[in-house]
């Protein structure tokens, strides 16, 4: 009779561990099921005039961060990427845009940047706090800006200008609470002092 107990405690327990883990089991799947839209806001900041100076009202918190640290006189949007990751998943991708430095930019000559932003991995973690925080491991970001430079004498006496193309870019980890945009970090480019902000941001998706 003592055997029958025992073994039939032995079962029990058994049942409950399989069970827990079944539970275990979907509770990843349903996470790994998850999505997160990001976004990534390329901001100038520069002391010429420009065009418009107005920012998303979700940058907000981030302009006056902004007007605080840094002694620019203007800020415009140079661009704005979104784009969906699987919960632990990664995010390459690689664009020809407009000039980022205004003095390229207010030219006679339209020269093109070519960027490229990456993340090894986008996952959802609980921070420390025990709140829920989006983790970035691997953000990599760089362009490659055109830059003029002292143009070359034509022989009709008309300078002709020269543009270099010169490489930026910004690599690091950052964790970030849910839908609220943080600053990555500025880039310099070029003799005109003009600095691109990198901003990002990201959230659940509800489908």
């Amino acid at each position: 009779m003592h055997c029958r107990r025992v073994l039939g405690l032995f079962l029990f327990t058994l049942f409950i561990v399989f069970s827990v883990q079944g539970q275990t089991a979907q509770t990843e799947t349903k996470d790994d099921e998850t999505n997160l839209d990001t976004q990534l806001f390329l901001i100038v900041g520069t002391n010429q005039d420009v065009a418009d100076s107005k920012l998303p009202t979700a940058l907000d918190p981030v302009l006056k961060q902004l007007r605080t640290t840094l002694p620019f006189r203007n800020y415009r949007l140079a661009a704005t990427l979104i784009n969906r990751v699987k919960n632990q998943g990664r995010l390459d991708l690689s664009w020809i845009g407009g000039p980022l430095a205004t003095n390229i930019a207010t030219s006679s000559v339209t020269m093109p940047s070519f960027s490229q932003f990456k993340i090894r991995q986008v996952k959802l973690v609980r921070g420390s706090d025990g709140q829920q925080v989006v983790q970035m491991d691997g953000f990599n970001f760089g362009a490659r800006v055109p830059i003029q430079v002292s143009g070359a004498i034509a022989a009709n006496g008309a300078i002709a200008p020269t543009i270099n193309y010169e490489s930026t870019g910004v690599a690091t980890d950052i964790s970030m609470r849910e839908a609220e945009p943080v600053i990555v970090g500025t880039l310099n480019v070029g003799p005109s002092g003009d600095a691109i902000i990198l901003v990002v941001s990201a959230k659940r998706t509800t489908k």
